[in-house]
């Protein structure tokens, strides 16, 4: 076994994944390609064997952060995929060129799948939205940049209140907002003639795993007669799902959902907080990504043309 020691940015980024100060599907799976990409430089070796034992062990430091974040694995398995070479020089490069390029794909994606979510808005739509999406925000920005006149109905989205920075982002874009809580999205569906959300995962029968709330606001949609499409990057599809795997739901800390002193008061009780639910396909008009838009249950499709039929760990240890 070799002496893997991380780089101090891999470290710093792991833990701005794991606090949530890095957040969003995007900016996760950049930032853990950048960070492999540090690694990489940082690497002091000549020998071939330590330097691939070296990125692997800081892809494991930070695909160990967030299990249900997709979009962290895919970026990894993206880099470590391009790692070749017999020698040093030649392996730190193909690290340091795949990454660059994996981040630059991103920016591509964004405005790409942006565009297409916005042919699906028509000039005067009032949206809602749940949680905090750069991916559902870029179909609506899109939709502005068009000269489409959109009005947003954001969910304050507890217990960490995403749903504001998603306000404050949409007014910079010139889009009227009205803020509510969580539990008023059935009243407000009335006035609404598109849900718009994003995705932390993709599974391959088109399940959506989004922040908690997103499965009843698409049930109160369906039921309403909105149409909801989920605006997703292909990072986000979940590869490991077209084998069997479940889709993990993260269970955050309880603190951010009563603090200690107000639960000590209550007495006994047990306090439960899970970050994401998983959406039936039947619940979702269209899944949007920068390939185009498909039918939840035609995603799998996709899927297998991205990955394949197996999805592979290469940050596992050999």
């Amino acid at each position: 076994m070799y002496d893997d020691q991380l780089a101090p940015a891999v470290e710093e980024t792991a833990a701005a994944i794991a606090s949530m100060e890095i957040r969003g599907a995007a900016t996760i799976a950049a930032g853990a390609a950048e960070a492999l990409a540090t690694q990489a430089r940082e690497t002091e070796t000549d020998d071939p064997a330590a330097f691939r034992s070296s990125i692997r062990a800081a892809a494991r430091a930070l695909r160990e952060t967030r299990p249900t974040a997709v979009s962290l694995p895919n970026a990894l398995r993206y880099v470590l995929q391009r790692m070749e070479g017999r020698d040093v020089e030649r392996l730190r490069r193909t690290v340091v060129d795949a990454s660059e390029e994996f981040v630059r794909q991103l920016d591509r994606a964004q405005e790409d799948l942006g565009q297409v979510g916005a042919n699906r808005l028509a000039d005067g739509d009032v949206v809602m939205t749940h949680c905090h999406s750069t991916d559902a925000l870029a179909c609506i920005e899109a939709a502005v940049e068009d000269g489409k006149e959109i009005e947003a109905i954001v969910k304050e989205t507890r217990p960490r209140n995403q749903g504001h920075i998603t306000a404050e982002q949409l007014r910079e874009a010139g889009v009227p907002v009205t803020l509510i809580v969580d539990s008023a999205a059935r009243r407000y569906l009335d006035a609404v003639d598109h849900v718009v959300v994003g995705a932390d995962s993709i599974a391959a029968d088109g399940g959506v795993i989004n922040k908690i709330g997103t499965s009843g606001l698409a049930v109160n949609a369906r039921e309403r007669g909105v149409p909801i499409m989920t605006a997703a990057q292909t990072i986000k599809l979940h590869p490991e799902t077209l084998t069997g795997h479940t889709v993990e739901i993260e269970m955050r800390d309880e603190t951010e959902v009563i603090d200690a002193e107000p639960r000590e008061s209550i007495g006994e009780i047990a306090v439960e907080n899970p970050a994401f639910d998983v959406t039936p396909p039947r619940y979702m008009d269209a899944i949007v990504t920068e390939h185009g838009q498909f039918p939840p249950e035609s995603i799998v499709t996709l899927m297998r043309e991205l990955f394949g039929e197996v999805a592979e760990e290469p940050w596992a240890e050999p």
